[in-house]
């Protein structure tokens, strides 16, 4: 199962927040899509899913891929 999270207009932490509500709602494996255009998710998303020990699958143009694996 995929969730979509369109964090499009939020600025940060917001995008980040709404990552760490989604993700428990998902099983181990399963993705979350984070759409997000405030220019600090590329930074913030992919420290979190480090701090996280989640994996950052994908990074492009806004749109961030998240594995839950644990």
């Amino acid at each position: 199962m995929n969730v979509d999270l369109d964090c499009r207009g939020l600025l940060c932490p917001l995008p980040v927040i709404k990552l760490a509500k989604a993700l428990p709602t998902v099983a181990i494996g399963d993705t979350v899509t984070v759409l997000a255009d405030d220019p600090a998710a590329a930074t913030d998303i992919p420290a979190w899913c480090r701090m996280r020990s989640q994996d950052l699958l994908s990074a492009d143009e806004n749109r961030y891929v998240i594995r839950r694996a644990s």
